[in-house]
């Protein structure tokens, strides 16, 4: 089945200190999507104005989203959560102001609890990974101006962004270069960022541009950063309840 990859995505981490009650949307319908034919169009997570999209998503691509994960295989759970026949969902939202990413990830976790009945616990497992790590000089990126709307998106061999976080650039280069790419870098907050690069090139096979950079050359160049091959501990997270079908808005 064929589809139309819509990259277009926001995360972070945490939890704001001493909430006394999980954050919640201001508004939002969770549902099931109609069965897709043909091509069809997925958004993993878009913030535009005061609203929050997801379309045509996997109840493994929310969870990835809302836990700040970048690969299906820091995710366990029944194998109906990856399957694009019956069980796709769409997420529309109302959002506060111009909330930070982490309050919006929280926001997605109570939602994800409440009407899909979702609980999980988490466990360290070790695989193979790309670190995103500091390199030696300074960094290269600016930092964003937060009272923008966000205006983040990846292609092939491409990344740009008005206001990118640390985990939104590793979440966009583990999904096109097909790679477990980690932020350990320690850096927080949002940056602009231009970033391309030969596709293919942060994994095993020949890159499919010669000309330009490879991944690991152009994240050191173009954004003072450094990609290093580890094999370690990840956090994964293990789905021991969930529902497929959403309860009534």
């Amino acid at each position: 089945m064929k589809y139309a990859l819509a990259v277009v995505l926001l995360l972070a981490t945490g939890l704001p200190a001493g909430a006394a009650d999980p954050p919640r949307f201001e508004a939002a319908t969770l549902k099931q999507a109609p069965p897709p034919s043909g091509n069809y169009p997925i958004v993993l997570g878009l913030v535009k104005g005061s609203r929050f999209y997801m379309t045509n998503v996997t109840l493994s691509d929310c969870l990835k989203f809302a836990y700040g994960l970048v690969s299906d295989a820091q995710i366990s759970g029944p194998d109906w959560m990856w399957s694009k026949g019956d069980h796709l969902y769409d997420i529309e939202a109302a959002i506060p102001g111009n909330p930070p990413h982490d309050l919006i990830m929280q926001m997605l976790k109570t939602l994800l609890t409440e009407r899909m009945g979702v609980v999980i616990h988490h466990e360290d497992k070790t695989m193979k990974y790309l670190a995103l790590v500091r390199g030696k000089g300074e960094v290269k990126m600016t930092p964003a101006d937060t009272s923008q709307e966000r205006n983040n998106s990846g292609g092939t061999g491409r990344l740009t962004g008005n206001r990118a976080s640390l985990a939104l650039i590793t979440m966009l280069l583990s999904r096109m270069e097909h790679q477990v790419i980690v932020d350990q870098t320690g850096l927080t907050g949002e940056y602009q960022i231009q970033l391309r690069w030969a596709p293919g090139s942060g994994g095993a096979g020949a890159p499919a541009d010669s000309t330009a950079p490879s991944l690991f050359t152009a994240v050191q160049e173009q954004l003072g950063l450094k990609l290093e091959s580890r094999n370690g501990p990840l956090d994964t997270i293990v789905v021991d309840h969930a529902e497929k079908i959403p309860a009534e808005n």
